[in-house]
């Protein structure tokens, strides 16, 4: 129990370092893109750690500033910005962020609720108000696939033994495959970086049958050109590309292409009074 506490006051110290730092910084100011990229280049170096989410026991809100994944490197990015601009200071702030951002409707209830289909984020989090798929205006397609790749994988998902998640993965899966999302193709992908701004949120379109997307993480200029911010297993920690997006790209020739959802700006509160 001690060793959790310590965690969670570590947690609890880097989110006061990130408030610091916006505040110093007039970062709610800023637009809500420039505020992802500058928190998310902050966390440049931090290590990555695989599957985060996935704990025993019943579903629970996780919160790791610490170390990353790719998604929980986004997500938790996008609540600190979030809180930068709405003016919620306190760490229980951040973690009710965090929930609406992570699970279906913004309701922790079970691990079924977790989005975990990238495209399902996205159109969850677009029916919020928090993002908007900006697919069909940088040029995607519409399409329509299967997902599955959890139900036809359960070995993989400890959860997942219990028959009653299964049946509920597969129900979320059934609706999700029912959708229609944006796909941008590896031969649009150089038109679209043209229309990209920073802190735009970007996942990696896989060819493994039933799975959306395999990565995600979120635009970064620098110098002009749209370079890939995220937490990547090959170096173990957070960084940006070396080179441009387009280029990043070019090392992957499996990846289909992009989704993109942008980030919207939330509703501002009153700054609080001294």
């Amino acid at each position: 129990m001690f060793g959790q506490e310590s965690l969670v006051a570590e947690d609890a110290e880097i989110f006061r370092r990130i408030m610091k730092m916006a505040q110093a910084a007039s970062l709610r100011k800023e637009t809500i893109g420039r505020v992802i990229s500058a928190i998310g280049i902050s966390f440049t170096g931090k290590p990555y750690i695989a599957h985060s989410l996935e704990v025993p026991g019943e579903e629970r809100l996780v919160v790791n500033l610490r170390a990353f994944d790719c998604l929980t490197f986004v997500e938790s990015t996008l609540a600190l910005a979030r809180c930068v601009k709405m003016v919620k200071p306190a760490f229980d702030d951040f973690k009710q962020e965090l929930t609406r951002i992570r699970y279906r409707s913004g309701v922790l209830n079970g691990y079924a609720s977790r989005l975990h289909y990238f495209t399902d984020w996205v159109l969850d989090n677009e029916q919020k108000g928090i993002v908007k798929d900006v697919g069909r205006e940088l040029g995607g397609v519409s399409v329509r696939e299967p997902v599955d790749f959890m139900s036809t994988h359960p070995t993989s998902y400890a959860q997942l033994a219990d028959a009653a998640l299964l049946d509920s993965i597969r129900s979320a899966e059934r609706r999700l495959s029912s959708r229609t999302w944006f796909f941008i193709g590896r031969d649009r992908v150089a038109g679209a970086v043209q229309r990209m701004r920073g802190g735009d949120i970007i996942g990696m379109v896989s060819s493994i049958p039933g799975l959306d997307v395999t990565h995600t993480g979120l635009a970064f200029v620098y110098e002009g050109t749209i370079h890939f911010l995220h937490a990547p297993l090959s170096s173990g920690a957070v960084e940006s590309s070396p080179g441009s997006l387009m280029e990043y790209l070019a090392r992957y020739p499996k990846t289909r292409g992009i989704v993109v959802a942008r980030p919207l700006e939330p509703a501002k509160r009153p700054i609080p009074q001294p």
